[in-house]
């Protein structure tokens, strides 16, 4: 996928400097909420009332935000482990909710170095904090050098950490989340992609052989990091070369229908898409492509697409059985059932394995936020193609809005027809996934 070298967001205006640490509140949901509310509240939904928005001194919220900030990159530095983990959360909250790429850039440095701290001697929550606050820095700067600057501090460490057997199995699965990410925004040194992809190889390949750990962490915690280094490194090979594509498919392709049989459903569900991924990127590159053992291949996948084995859970049977029908025809058919996402008055559609994997991995990231960050953030905007950021004056926002009245009998058919699926599915005791 390309990527462009253009700073990842617009700036924001810069505020009153020096920050009191000690009376300094963490940055909650409700700020989010508050802070947000000028940007995006009057089209995240189409059905809100720009009359109804009371009017908002921008600039003076701008500088109570940039003093809590301040406060709170400050409280990174503190003895409490407590305190410097809140003030880590505190952060990442802050940074999936606003675009802050003027304030981030003058004090990417502190951050880092911070970051660099609590990785390094912090414990595995306070970990995990910090590999995702260095996550949320590289979305903010986007595709640039200074991205790269940040990916080249924290990527010997973060590898260190992912190494270490000893480590928190919850700390390791941040780090190879954060270094499949930061490298996927950062890096254009492909010396430097390889190296990352084999070190995440080097994890989610234990589970060919089914290694448990010597160090007695449990076999489940072993399974969530392989999968979280799995998912990493598939985000790399998506913006390989191409005969690195292919040097990856005669290494791995054969050997994935073997996590197909793990215990764990994440794990099935995790290979089975990576699997349907690996397919589309061999078709492209290569039109003659065939796969020997096709015919067992899909006959796993069947089984698993139609799985009705009582000692799983419900949830669990569900939840795969609707994973691998698209998977089973992504390998049967080069098929893949397109989704649209809409975020404000705009529409994304998602029509492959390669940008469904894509979009899976900032969504997980940015959370709620992922919505915002689709309309505001140029990084996003550029991986995902969508252009520049829209700017809409009052003018448009207002003929956006749909009568009170509308909405109401927009809502009550949506439930009656819901109320009617619900019963239909439990009268039948039929699956779900084949209502909807």
């Amino acid at each position: 996928m390309p990527k462009s070298r253009r700073r990842g967001g617009g700036g924001n205006p810069r505020g009153a400097s020096g920050a009191q640490h000690r009376n300094i509140q963490p940055f909650s949901d409700e700020d989010a909420s508050i802070e947000t509310m000028s940007h995006c509240s009057g089209f995240s939904d189409p059905a809100s009332s720009t009359e109804d928005v009371p009017e908002i001194d921008e600039e003076a919220t701008q500088e109570e935000l940039e003093y809590k900030l301040k406060g709170l990159i400050e409280l990174t530095l503190e003895k409490s482990a407590k305190t410097r983990q809140s003030a880590l959360e505190s952060l990442k909250n802050a940074l999936t909710s606003k675009i802050l790429y003027e304030f981030i850039l003058e004090r990417r440095m502190t951050l880092t170095d911070s970051i660099e701290r609590c990785i390094k001697k912090g414990k595995s929550d306070e970990q995990r904090a910090a590999a995702g606050l260095a996550c949320l820095l590289c979305v903010q700067l986007g595709s640039g050098i200074e991205s790269e600057e940040i990916f080249k501090t924290l990527a010997p460490v973060l590898k260190k950490i992912l190494c270490d057997g000893a480590a928190s199995a919850q700390a390791r699965q941040a780090c190879a989340t954060c270094l499949g990410v930061c490298c996927f925004i950062a890096t254009d040194d492909i010396t430097e992609l390889y190296s990352t992809m084999e070190c995440l190889e080097n994890i989610f390949t234990k589970s060919y052989q089914k290694e448990r750990n010597s160090s007695g962490i449990p076999s489940t915690q072993n399974t969530i990091l392989h999968i979280s280094a799995l998912l990493a490194w598939t985000l790399l090979l998506t913006i390989c070369p191409v005969n690195e594509v292919k040097k990856k498919l005669e290494m791995h392709l054969h050997k994935f229908p073997l996590l197909l049989s793990c215990d764990d459903v994440n794990m099935r569900i995790a290979a089975g898409e990576t699997l349907a991924l690996l397919f589309e990127l061999a078709r492209e590159t290569d039109g003659d492509f065939f796969y020997e053992d096709m015919e067992p291949l899909t006959q796993k996948l069947r089984a698993l697409a139609t799985d009705g084995n009582k000692h799983r859970a419900k949830v669990d049977k569900r939840k795969q059985r609707s994973v691998f029908r698209d998977v089973l025809r992504a390998v049967e058919e080069h098929d893949f059932p397109t989704e649209m996402v809409k975020f404000g008055p705009e529409r994304m559609y998602i029509d492959c394995w390669v940008k469904k994997q894509t979009y899976d991995t900032f969504k997980e990231i940015l959370g709620s936020g992922m919505q915002y960050h689709l309309q505001s953030n140029e990084l996003l905007r550029n991986v995902f193609e969508l252009g520049p950021p829209l700017v809409l004056d009052e003018a448009t926002l207002k003929t956006m809005k749909i009568p009170r009245f509308e909405r109401h009998l927009y809502n009550s058919a949506a439930f009656k027809a819901r109320t009617k699926a619900r019963n239909k599915c439990r009268d039948k005791r039929t699956d779900v996934g084949e209502v909807f």
